[in-house]
């Protein structure tokens, strides 16, 4: 997953991003926030309910999750 310093733009996350959080590894201190599990596998997109980051999920669903 690559940095968005754009907040208008979605952050497009892969099956590799699972499970997927927020903040993102390696955010900058100032950017911190309590870590939340985003399930965006179910509707293939999420919103961080503490920055309102918009995550989108593009390609294959692994296997094995529901």
């Amino acid at each position: 997953m690559v940095e968005n310093t754009d907040k208008t733009q979605a952050v497009v996350t892969t099956a590799k991003d699972l499970p997927l959080h927020c903040p993102p590894p390696g955010a900058p201190l100032w950017a911190r926030h309590p870590r939340v599990f985003l399930d965006i596998l179910k509707t293939g997109e999420a919103v961080c309910p503490y920055c309102s980051a918009h995550y989108v999920f593009n390609g294959e669903r692994p296997k094995g999750h529901h």
